[in-house]
């Protein structure tokens, strides 16, 4: 089956088997900050957004994104560089490995919430799993990159 869709702003073609999953697709457009912990919803390696709203790639089916804008983290460097520099100024940047979803779910939450207190920002990112950390630092870069605004 052929899909088409926008992949971090270009318009794209894919030729994909029916019961194929965006990871896969995006893994194969090159999208290799795309990364698969679980395969089962729980690690949250694999988030991109889909039409501006933070999916899980992994179990994703790739049919769905026809006529779809999909970003990947190669397709937000700029807000992912400016959020890395909160990670880092917090001591929250370990290994790096969960950090594209991480991210990536970020971003989302950023678009989706309007001041998020604490506890919603740790609901919303429930499903990142970092090995590296006690989210503690991360938590704290989280909380001040949605507050550089001066709130």
């Amino acid at each position: 089956m052929e899909i088409g869709f926008i992949l971090n702003g270009k318009r794209i073609k894919s030729d994909i088997a029916d019961d194929a999953t965006l990871f896969s697709v995006l893994r194969d457009k090159g999208c290799y900050s795309v990364k698969c912990g679980c395969e089962t919803e729980n690690c949250g390696l694999c988030t991109v957004l889909v039409n501006g709203k933070s999916r899980l790639s992994c179990s994703f089916l790739a049919a769905r994104v026809d006529n779809c804008e999909v970003v990947t983290l190669e397709g937000v460097q700029k807000e992912a560089e400016e959020f890395g520099m909160y990670l880092a100024g917090e001591g929250a940047e370990q290994c790096g490995f969960c950090s594209p979803g991480l991210i990536m779910n970020v971003l989302a939450m950023e678009q989706e919430l309007e001041s998020p207190d604490e506890e919603s920002i740790k609901e919303y990112l429930s499903g990142n799993l970092c090995r590296c950390s006690g989210y503690v630092s991360q938590l704290r870069a989280i909380n001040k990159y949605l507050n550089r605004g001066g709130v």
